[in-house]
């Protein structure tokens, strides 16, 4: 059987868990560092919707699976119109954990069907993620001008 596609992600934060839960939950603070428009409902069942991320301007959904205020989130995940990650085909897993006067953040998202999604998937994360970094701490980010693709 093949090993499957996922992508793994730890970030410190220098910002304590309910800061950086807020900043994963509440659409106001989500659009501080990702998308143009997120509706959230944190609770299991809840939707998940964040429109206009990367300059594609992508409408990412799912719908929470588990939600362990300040400790954990987790949520299906996928790409409105997307055929090969539609929503809901994918997990996305979020630890907070406080460490180092701070949080660190381990994330986990799998359920990808490929190496190409995965990889791309892995950029995203890596972008957004270090923009949350600074927005949870309180620093500003800057407009967010999306995932370059290198080639």
């Amino acid at each position: 059987m093949p090993e499957p596609f996922i992508v793994r992600r730890e970030t410190q934060i220098a910002a304590p868990r309910a800061t950086v839960f807020a900043y994963l939950t509440d659409p106001e603070k989500i659009l501080s560092w990702m998308g143009s428009d997120a509706t959230t409902e944190p609770y299991p069942g809840g939707l998940y919707l964040l429109k206009g991320v990367s300059p594609r301007g992508g409408v990412a959904r799912g719908v929470f699976r588990e939600v362990v205020p300040v400790h954990r989130l987790a949520y299906t995940f996928g790409w409105e119109g997307g055929q090969e990650v539609p929503p809901g085909s994918s997990l996305i897993e979020i630890d907070l954990i406080e460490q180092d006067g701070g949080t660190l953040l381990r994330m986990t998202h799998s359920g990808l069907p490929n190496e190409a999604q995965a990889a791309a998937h892995a950029t995203g994360w890596a972008h957004y993620l270090e923009r949350l970094t600074i927005a949870a701490a309180g620093g500003d980010p800057g407009p967010d001008k999306g995932v370059s693709e290198k080639k």
